[in-house]
């Protein structure tokens, strides 16, 4: 056989298919789990700025639309508290800061739970077609989390100087926090790819379910710990992440700092077995969804 002359196609690398489950062999898996990811970073970054540009350049009202969904939220809930229809104390900043500052915190945990499946559905064609490190998708979806998390970190700031809310030195936590959020979110949209994949209806699904979800997590009211409410606050895993990011961002005593620690350890957990599952059931699931 003639060696290749040239230096790229003598550099690539022979990629050998065994008929043997790859879940047989877990360090094999993790090490390609790896490799994919590291090649996979360049296409990621391509697929972002593509869909950045289709999603925001052809709005008219652009970036606004990062923030907008979670100011709406909140000034509903910021009416009825100024016409005494809801009474919320406890909040120990300005009520309309609070509630502000946790939808726009909940927002990015919504928009991670979306991620993964957005990026399936969107990456359809391109799935069927070629053949390409899929872990690119999700990194594209998250990279996209991110930027309108950082667009969202401007308004933030602008409602801690409207409200004068002086951040204590646990700040330095806060991105700790943002980064649980991400990876929770994260982690329960994976579980979702498998059966979201073939059926449309649990894309739609979603933003049902967050919305109530939304009602049962203290974003627009200080975290209870007594009747129902305090029984759901301990077993919402969103709970602590959302009281103990916005708790950085006012000084306030970090109470839940402990248990978001626990969530966040367990989040990573399951984001890498959900990883490993990913690209055990991308096969099947391609074929699935191309039939």
């Amino acid at each position: 056989m003639e060696i290749p002359s040239n230096p790229k196609v003598a550099a690539l690398e022979t990629r050998i298919y065994s008929p043997e489950p790859a879940i047989q062999h877990p360090a094999v898996l993790i090490k390609d789990l790896i490799r994919d990811i590291n090649a996979g970073r360049e296409l990621a970054w391509r697929l972002f700025t593509r869909d950045l540009k289709a999603m925001y350049r052809q709005t008219y009202l652009g970036y606004v639309w990062a923030f907008l969904p979670p100011l709406v939220a909140s000034a509903t809930f910021i009416f009825l508290q100024s016409q005494g229809i809801t009474r919320i104390e406890g909040t120990g900043i300005a009520y309309a800061a609070f509630a502000m500052m946790g939808t726009l915190l909940w927002q990015t945990f919504v928009e991670a739970m979306q991620s993964p499946l957005l990026a399936v559905q969107n990456a359809k064609p391109m799935l069927a077609k070629i053949n390409f490190p899929r872990e690119a998708i999700l990194m594209a979806g998250l990279y996209m989390v991110v930027f309108n998390f950082l667009i969202r970190l401007v308004l933030l700031v602008v409602v801690m100087a409207i409200w004068q809310v002086v951040p204590g030195a646990t700040v330095v936590l806060f991105p700790l926090m943002m980064l649980g959020l991400l990876l929770a979110g994260f982690c329960i949209g994976l579980a979702l790819v498998p059966v979201g994949g073939l059926y449309g209806d649990v894309g739609k699904a979603i933003p049902i379910v967050a919305g109530f979800w939304m009602l049962l997590t203290p974003v627009v009211y200080p975290a209870r710990t007594e009747g129902l409410a305090g029984v759901l606050a301990v077993w919402n895993p969103v709970s602590p992440l959302i009281t103990t990011a916005r708790a950085t961002l006012t000084g306030q005593p970090l109470e839940h700092l402990a248990a978001a620690i626990v969530v966040i350890l367990i989040a990573f957990l399951i984001s890498l077995a959900g990883l490993l599952a990913f690209r055990l059931i991308m096969p099947h699931l391609i074929e699935r969804m191309g039939g």
